[in-house]
């Protein structure tokens, strides 16, 4: 049997609202708007994913349901679902999930991948398809 959560009350099933503060006990980033931040999810994600007794070891497997997660994705937006926005929230979690797997900060590689995108430029070769063509 998987344990649960820490619960906030006597609520017998509490959202996320409820959840952060007991689960990262003060330590997740929020943006100004509340927002969690990429190191504050990947966190979350992962305490609950112990807790829950979901897989933690298997790096194969975990890309292997990222990978599901990305086709329902793609299933919900060419479906037009209204769920597509929790299949997305999907694919993150299994993303984070990964890079703890692998002590990989996302936070930072992601802030690090933004800011060497911005030095990039491309152009449009005789097909239309958009080529590198520096790196500054």
């Amino acid at each position: 049997m998987s344990p649960e959560l820490p619960r906030r009350s006597d609520d017998p099933n509490p959202n996320v609202d409820t959840l952060i503060p007991l689960v990262c006990e003060g330590t997740c980033r929020t943006t100004a708007g509340g927002a969690l931040e990429i190191g504050a999810a990947q966190k979350l994600a992962w305490e609950n994913k112990s807790l829950k007794g979901f897989n933690t070891t298997d790096v194969a497997l975990e890309f292997g349901l990222l990978t599901a997660e990305v086709g329902e994705a793609f299933t919900a937006w060419r479906k037009g679902l209204p769920n597509l926005g929790e299949e997305l929230a999907d694919v993150f979690l299994y993303l984070t999930a990964l890079a703890e797997m692998n002590g990989v900060d996302l936070d930072a590689e992601v802030a690090h991948k933004i800011e060497k995108n911005t030095r990039r430029t491309y152009e449009r070769n005789e097909y239309g398809a958009l080529v590198r063509t520096s790196e500054t």
